[in-house]
């Protein structure tokens, strides 16, 4: 089955791309109106067009220019959605940056980019790459540009943004300026409202931090870069947002509805039912689908009822998709097949790793000369009505709280940990994080594993073959899902056993260390299992479904809860944990908590003591004990606020 939603548009490029047009229109049409609110402040549409122009004139000064990357190092600020709009106005490309990521990852990430401008200075120590030059955006400020660079071609690259890798090192897709025209674009036949304010939660080293900027500022709708250190609920009340675009994973925490929300966007993994049916009453839910490499979005889909969101939808207009088998042959309606999507929206490749581009970045037979499409790795099936359905993944990739994770990049990163032999991640059975199993090596002078440093030449990563998706067999798929051949058997002259209780405690939080130091939190393992050997299945592979079964932990000694708070807050973790939490000094996250399950934990602490609980409490103190005091000292604090 092939799939368009409307032929490309040939030619129609607009340097000045919709976006920045957008902003200027709506700087006449309401001056005053929020663009931007952020925790530093706010901009009007006005003021946001006057500084995307200072900070254009500073960067084309500083070199900047097409094919020019440009670190965006803002953090969570006005200056970030600035700093962007900057960026595209300078015909540059732009790599945004989250500054809470580890400094190992930013360092890889900008020196693979090759940036040696930074806009804005929020790094952690040791992130800069050397000999990059730092532009601070408030210095900007009046600025006038002397001489433009020259206008970007269509086909260069616009955007780098990375997402997780095979490698143990994350990968770079370079988006063109065609793609993202094609974007915004398609955005208009959303149809979202006009005016007001959108909610924007994600992180910006993800591009769906640019979906919902784009999708916000192209509609007239300000962005509101909002944190969570109150809580999901909290920071919607204070927003009071006309649109919403969440993952389903942060959407289901909020406690309550949404009622100043007029539409929600999902996006990022598939929307359980009672979602639809819980927020749907009164307003749109548009469920979107797309991966990086096809600039943000693909297909998009209309949920109104429950039993429906399976559906990923239609191709947006300017997008093509195709079901195809393990030939390339279109499968008929009904078969499940690969999805491979095309249009002058996918990417151009993969940076510095030419052969993982070829890999994934194939010839379009069913378009023009020279025309490409990506493959997905994702399978679905086409229903009588031309819609798509979901069914999953042909390959080890994952979805964790609606980011992308590749297990391998986990396991790579586990690996480098001394001590540990192999690794294996998975996907909790509750779905929102990742668990880690490791089979210690035991044999007396084992060669240490490979430092933990970024390698010296990023490039060198593309040396490193791209799993075949085809390894990972699926049921009844018109696809070849014939087994890849099971890893090399371990010598049988060190067979592997676990250590000592202690020691085994203490390779599992060496582990842990390692991935929080070099990979995302989402990516970060709930918790790491030490085993004696990776229960595998018949062809050899890891069962990964039996390694979800691992049971958690029980109980740890320590001091018991003491006090009705203490009580209430044991409950309340024990709950989100599915597990007891029986000792008051417990650390939270070394239970298996993570940063959804702490904003949870947060808002429902609030929702049951009425007091202003923020997430800044939690990570000071994540254990009963310290959650208890800190409520003793708001109680405290509101008590003497009323005498």
């Amino acid at each position: 089955m092939t799939h368009s939603s409307a032929p490309d548009t040939p030619g129609g490029y607009a340097p000045a791309h919709r976006v920045l047009d957008a902003v200027t229109r709506w700087a006449r049409r309401a001056p005053a109106a929020t663009a931007v609110r952020a925790p530093d402040g706010e901009f009007g549409f006005a003021e946001l067009a006057r500084h995307v122009d200072a900070l254009a004139a500073a960067l084309v000064d500083a070199g900047a220019g097409p094919q020019t990357p440009v670190g965006l190092c803002t953090g969570r600020s006005r200056w970030l959605v600035a700093g962007l709009l900057a960026v595209w106005r300078a015909g540059a490309t732009a790599v945004p940056v989250d500054d809470g990521h580890p400094a190992d990852r930013i360092n890889f990430a900008l020196r693979d980019a090759g940036v040696k401008i930074l806009l804005g200075d929020r790094l952690p120590p040791g992130a800069a790459p050397p000999k990059t030059r730092t532009l601070l955006p408030e210095e900007a400020a009046g600025r006038r540009v002397s001489a433009w660079a020259a206008l970007p071609d269509p086909d260069d690259c616009a955007y780098v943004i990375y997402t997780s890798g095979t490698t143990g090192w994350p990968k770079g897709v370079e988006v063109t300026y065609r793609g993202l025209d094609t974007l915004l674009d398609a955005l208009a036949c959303l149809g979202l409202p006009a005016g007001g304010l959108g909610v924007n939660a994600v992180s910006p080293a993800f591009d769906g931090w640019l979906w919902c900027t784009l999708l916000y500022l192209c509609h007239g709708q300000g962005v509101a870069l909002v944190d969570l250190e109150e809580g999901l609920d909290a920071a919607l009340e204070a927003v009071r947002p006309r649109t919403v675009c969440l993952t389903p994973s942060l959407l289901a925490s909020c406690a309550g509805d949404i009622p100043s929300a007029r539409v929600l966007v999902v996006a990022g993994e598939p929307c359980p039912p009672e979602l639809v049916r819980r927020f749907g009453d009164g307003r749109r839910i548009l469920n979107v689908y797309g991966p990086t490499e096809t600039t943000i979005a693909a297909t998009w889909a209309d949920s109104h009822r429950g039993d429906d969101v399976r559906t990923i939808g239609r191709p947006l207009p300017g997008y093509r998709a195709h079901v195809l088998d393990d030939r390339r042959r279109p499968v008929p309606p009904g078969v499940p097949g690969e999805l491979y999507l095309a249009g002058a929206a996918v990417a151009r490749g993969y940076r510095n790793r030419p052969g993982l581009t070829a890999s994934r970045f194939v010839p379009d037979p069913f378009g023009g000369a020279g025309d490409r499409m990506y493959r997905t790795g994702d399978v679905v099936v086409e229903r009588p009505d031309g819609q798509l359905e979901y069914h999953g993944r042909l390959d080890d990739q994952v979805k964790v709280r609606g980011l992308r994770v590749e297990l391998g990049e986990i396991e790579r990163v586990a690996l480098r940990a001394p001590g540990v032999r192999a690794a294996a991640a998975f996907v909790t059975e509750t779905g929102d994080a990742v668990g880690l199993a490791v089979v210690p090596s035991v044999a007396p002078g084992t060669p240490e594993d490979s430092p933990a440093g970024a390698p010296d030449s990023p490039a060198a990563l593309d040396a490193t073959p791209a799993p075949d998706p085809r390894s990972v067999p699926a049921p009844a798929l018109a696809l070849d899902a014939t087994p890849a051949p099971a890893p090399a058997p371990a010598p049988r002259s060190a067979p592997a056993s676990p250590p000592e209780p202690d020691g085994e405690a203490r390779l599992a939080a060496e582990v842990r260390a390692r991935c929080a130091a070099g990979l995302p939190e989402a990516m970060v393992p709930a918790a790491v299992a030490v085993v004696a050997a990776l229960p595998t299945l018949p062809t050899g592979k890891v069962d990964r479904t039996a390694l979800a079964r691992l049971s958690p932990r029980g109980p740890v000694a320590g001091r018991p809860p003491e006090g009705e708070r203490e009580l209430l807050v044991c409950e309340v973790l024990g709950e989100l944990l599915a597990r007891p939490v029986e000792d008051a000094g417990a650390d939270f996250f070394e239970l298996g908590g993570h940063s959804l399950l702490a904003a949870r934990a947060v808002s429902a602490l609030r929702r049951r003591t009425g007091l202003r609980l923020t997430m800044a409490h939690l990570l000071a103190a994540p254990t009963a004990e310290g959650l208890a005091a800190a409520l003793d000292r708001l109680a405290e604090d509101s008590l003497v606020g009323t005498l």
